[in-house]
């Protein structure tokens, strides 16, 4: 006895407009590839800009190179020393807060 009621039709069909997956993949792939040599390439090309500009030379003659003077190498030292004083005076200080519960 051969019942059609619960026979599921396939509506598969082949061909069509849609994409297929192996092509997809290569597709994207190769795209990420380039992408990848690009960026290396790019990479590449700015460290040897950067690596060119700042040469340091032995002889003193670069104009990169700032020299700082002493008195604001003192004035930035006792600046920090007044800071350092008053933040143990504030942790040295007893709270000036009044425990409510005695």
């Amino acid at each position: 006895m051969n019942l059609k009621i619960f026979k599921i039709k396939k509506s598969f069909k082949k061909g069509g407009a849609h994409l297929r997956p192996g092509t997809s993949w290569k597709i994207v792939l190769c795209v990420a590839v380039v992408l990848i040599l690009l960026s290396f390439a790019f990479s590449y090309n700015l460290f040897m800009q950067i690596d060119k500009e700042f040469v340091v030379t032995p002889d003193g003659s670069n104009t990169q190179i700032k020299i700082v003077k002493k008195e604001r190498i003192t004035k930035t030292l006792d600046y920090f020393s007044a800071r350092e004083q008053k933040s143990t005076e504030i942790l040295n200080s007893p709270s000036p807060v009044v425990d409510p519960s005695r």
